[in-house]
C-alpha cells in the first residue's frame, strides 16, 4: 500500500487488555491475546496521534453471564445483546492493558466503555448500540485533521471490527492491521474480515505493509 502522511494518520488500539489474554482464563480470554503489543507498538511509529481503548465493567452489570443466563444468551436491553462472562473491572488485572503498551495518561485520547450496567458497546466510538451517544475519539481525531486510522486490538471480531467500520462510516480511510490483533475463533474472524472489506476496510497482514 502507499506510504500514509503521519501528519493526517492516527493509531487506535482497541481494548488491548489482560481481560481477553489467556492471563484471565475466567474472564474472555483470546489466544495470543498478549502478542499483539510490538505490533501496536510499531504501528504508532507510522502516526502522529495514538489513541486507546479499554472495557470498564461494572460486576453488577446486567449482561453478566451466570447459571441461568449462560454466555451467548439473549439479554433483553436498549444496550445491550448477549450474556458475556464478567471481565474488566476496574481494579483487576483483566482491566490492566497489556504490559509494553503506554498508560493510558501517555496516549493522545482515551476511552472508557461500558461503565453503565445496563450498556455492553463493542466499538469504542460510541457507547450505546444505536451509535448516537459519541465517546468523543471521532470528533478528536477530525480536529487533529486526521484522515486515516491504522486500527489493531482485542479482539478481531468483536470490538476491533465495530470500531473499525464506526470510523470508516464517520469518513475516515480505515486500514485493519491483523498482525495487531487477536480474534476468538477462525469463523467469525473471517466473517469479521469480509465484513469490513465490504465496507472497503483496508486489510494488512502486518506492519511492513505500512511502509508502502
Amino acid at each position: 500500500m502507499n506510504a500514509l502522511p503521519r501528519a493526517k494518520t492516527a493509531s487506535f488500539d482497541v481494548d488491548p487488555q489482560y481481560a481477553f489474554t489467556p492471563e484471565c482464563p475466567n474472564e474472555l480470554p483470546v489466544s495470543g491475546g498478549t502478542e499483539i503489543v510490538p505490533a501496536l507498538n510499531h504501528q504508532a511509529q507510522f502516526a502522529a496521534i495514538r489513541v486507546g481503548s479499554k472495557d470498564s465493567h461494572s460486576p453488577q452489570a446486567i449482561w453478566i453471564a451466570n447459571q441461568d443466563t449462560p454466555m451467548f444468551s439473549p439479554v433483553e436491553g436498549d444496550n445491550v445483546d448477549i450474556a458475556w462472562n464478567a471481565h474488566a473491572i476496574p481494579g483487576t488485572k483483566g482491566f490492566e492493558l497489556i504490559k509494553g503498551l503506554p498508560d493510558p495518561a501517555d496516549y493522545d485520547f482515551f476511552v472508557w466503555k461500558g461503565i453503565e450496567l445496563d450498556m455492553h458497546p463493542y466499538g469504542a466510538c460510541y457507547h450505546d448500540l444505536k451509535d448516537k451517544l459519541s465517546t468523543g475519539v471521532i470528533e478528536f481525531l477530525k480536529v487533529k485533521a486526521i484522515e486515516n486510522v491504522i486500527v489493531g486490538g482485542l479482539a478481531t471480531d468483536y470490538c476491533v471490527k465495530t470500531t473499525a467500520l464506526q470510523l470508516k462510516r464517520a469518513g475516515f480511510h480505515v486500514i485493519v492491521n491483523l498482525q495487531a490483533c487477536r480474534g476468538i475463533a477462525p469463523d467469525t474472524i473471517e466473517a469479521a474480515i469480509q465484513e469490513m472489506q465490504a465496507a472497503e476496510i483496508v486489510i494488512i497482514q502486518n506492519t511492513a505493509e505500512l511502509e508502502g
